[in-house]
């Protein structure tokens, strides 16, 4: 059996008093695409930087693609790639030219090798735009584009998709998905919900502990054990107060222009009958489906 391409155990790190990382334990196999679901400050940027060895842990080992990642950090980043928050583009050269010059940083000098990345994170007809007039969407692609030169078998994606639109999230998406079909695992952290909906896996991060990891599907039915309904009632600031009133509730929130209820044991009737009870206009309330925003705020709990 083949080892795992990232073996985490016991992971700690901490900055004097505060526990950034704290005992986690993982592992993550080749061709996997994994999430790393979590808020901003919930330790995801501090794992991805340990694994990487440029932070040593205070506690634990880790080893990426067979390596140490304190002891042997060097062969670890010659052979994944990286792509963090805020990659250094630099915006008075080309995108061809900057990706020129991080291949030459990995020894790469081949003109079809970047030619191949370029087309391969579509960015063929923009080798002769400045970086300052791409949009934040295409930034994305060529950092990708920088992270892929060196043609990894791990790839490290940290917040990816932050500040851009919901299309060039969607397409970035299907560029993680092509290279998961060409052999590549991926790893990537996001604070976006519906995005960790596409990893064949999530882990859950809170205050810098793991608190679940397992595929979407299996967090939904192992964390969320209650019923889930979707009702529509005016006004709907006095349904969520009254509805939380109501025994068996677990959980009532605001969802667009209606109320989420995740229960135990409450009937469609008992919510009908206490709603207009309260004199609460309800239009209708129909069965709902788990998301991974309820599995988080169920452990967060």
């Amino acid at each position: 059996m083949s080892l795992p391409v990232i073996y985490v155990e016991n992971l700690t790190r901490r900055f004097g008093d505060f526990t950034a990382v704290d005992h986690i334990n993982f592992e993550v196999n080749a061709g996997e695409v994994v999430g790393y679901l979590g808020p901003n400050g919930s330790g995801k940027t501090t794992t991805i930087r340990m694994l990487l060895g440029l932070l040593a842990p205070t506690e634990g080992e880790a080893t990426v693609l067979g390596y140490d990642v304190v002891r042997q950090s060097e062969e670890v980043r010659a052979r994944v790639g990286y792509m963090s928050q805020k990659f250094a583009i630099y915006d008075d050269l080309t995108t061809l030219e900057n990706l020129t010059f991080y291949g030459g940083v990995y020894g790469i000098a081949d003109k079809e090798r970047i030619n191949q990345t370029l087309e391969l994170v579509g960015l063929t007809g923009h080798e002769s735009t400045l970086t300052r007039d791409l949009s934040a969407g295409w930034r994305q692609r060529l950092s990708l584009a920088i992270a892929l030169v060196h043609q990894p078998k791990l790839l490290f994606l940290d917040e990816p998709t932050s500040g851009v639109d919901p299309t060039a999230r969607r397409d970035f998406w299907d560029l993680i998905y092509q290279l998961a079909e060409s052999g590549v695992t991926v790893f990537v952290t996001t604070h976006y919900m519906d995005e960790a909906e596409y990893c064949e896996r999530v882990g859950v991060m809170r205050d810098g502990k793991l608190l679940a990891m397992d595929t979407p599907t299996n967090l939904k039915r192992s964390i969320i054990t209650g019923d889930v309904w979707e009702v529509f009632a005016h006004p709907l600031e006095q349904g969520l107060e009254h509805l939380r009133e109501l025994d068996g509730v677990e959980r009532v929130g605001l969802a667009g222009d209606h109320l989420r209820v995740i229960s135990q044991r409450v009937s469609e009737e008992a919510m009908q009958s206490l709603l207009r009870r309260k004199k609460i206009q309800v239009e209708k309330i129909e069965r709902g489906e788990p998301t991974l925003e309820d599995v988080f705020l169920a452990l967060a709990r």
